[in-house]
């Protein structure tokens, strides 16, 4: 048995991590120190067996996705158009919660049983306490995007699948879920997942930006910041009608050193925005009546009727403050 066990695929994966874990240098990797925090820190064995326990009951699975019920309602279209793009080659899209637990997939019909006898299934717990390094697991302790790619994973049971996952962070910036699409495919190589990657974080983002958009529906969303985070739209800000910014998303928490996870203290966007100095009455005055000029086309008589003021009134006004009608 001995010999035969040691001829096997999965007993000498299980033995290169073993012996990884147990190297002075295991640590250099970011995939040996979650082979090593899943073998010394939660104490799973890379051979063991995917046990069925794991699976949650329909009740238990029901409570958890009614608890996350405006991330999946948020997540189902972004779900929908990521599967259309890689489902027809045999990939699993795939959304947990933050301890790990798939609360809803996407995956057509020929490709459900494969899927379902590796576990990824709703109800399974993928937390890296509980599976050892994979996608899921893994992007939640790193709380950032990451793909394990085959054998990568800790355990030997999961090393014909390949995982590419990126964090979700609700709108105070604290990590909600994870998104992965998960592939069977053996001729699926590094590259794939590479180009698989960039699509799982984009769909993060998106999904990221609806949930704050979502939150804030009454307030004004600024895209603000510098840099690759800003061009990719994920640093937003949420400006109240006075012009304070009352939310920021986990990008612009970043970028402008605010607290994750808390009510930000509201202040002048004009301090984000690199607009430095007080405001005084006259700015605001500005602001209403070139506001009513816009709305009313720029005809003052129809401006003055918006703001309930007389005509003449409006122009004393616009002398006041130093505005024409060129403006």
């Amino acid at each position: 048995m001995m010999a035969n066990a040691e001829l096997s695929p999965g007993f000498k994966h299980a033995e290169r991590v073993l012996t990884a874990v147990h190297s002075s240098r295991a640590a250099v990797s970011a995939v040996a120190a979650s082979w090593c925090r899943s073998a010394l820190h939660h104490g799973l064995d890379p051979s063991a067996p995917l046990a069925s326990a794991e699976r949650l009951g329909d009740n238990e699975l029901n409570t958890l996705r009614a608890s996350n019920g405006e991330l999946l309602t948020v997540a189902a279209p972004v779900l929908d158009r990521l599967h259309g793009s890689v489902g027809l080659a045999g990939a699993c899209v795939i959304i947990a919660d933050a301890g790990g637990v798939v609360l809803d997939w996407r995956t057509t019909d020929s490709d459900a049983a494969l899927f379902e006898d590796i576990g990824l299934t709703p109800g399974v717990s993928w937390a890296e306490a509980a599976q050892g390094t994979n996608g899921i697991g893994t992007c939640l302790v790193e709380g950032c995007a990451v793909t394990i790619h085959r054998d990568e994973h800790f355990a030997s049971r999961n090393v014909g699948v390949s995982c590419m996952d990126a964090p979700i962070f609700d709108p105070d910036g604290r990590l909600i879920a994870a998104l992965d699409i998960s592939s069977a495919r053996g001729d699926h190589d590094r590259t794939m997942a590479a180009l698989i990657g960039a699509l799982v974080q984009d769909a993060a983002r998106s999904i990221e930006r609806d949930l704050f958009c979502r939150r804030y529906s009454d307030a004004r969303i600024v895209l603000a910041g510098a840099g690759d985070q800003a061009m990719r739209g994920n640093v937003l800000l949420a400006v109240d009608r006075d012009d304070l910014v009352i939310g920021a998303t986990r990008a612009a928490r970043q970028q402008f050193r605010l607290a994750t996870g808390a009510d930000i203290e509201p202040r002048p966007l004009g301090d984000f925005l690199g607009q430095s100095g007080p405001a005084s009455f006259d700015d605001g005055e500005r602001a209403v009546l070139r506001q009513a000029l816009a709305r009313a086309g720029g005809n003052v008589s129809s401006a003055a009727r918006l703001l309930g003021i007389g005509r003449a009134t409006f122009y004393r006004r616009m002398e006041r403050v130093g505005l024409s009608l060129r403006h």
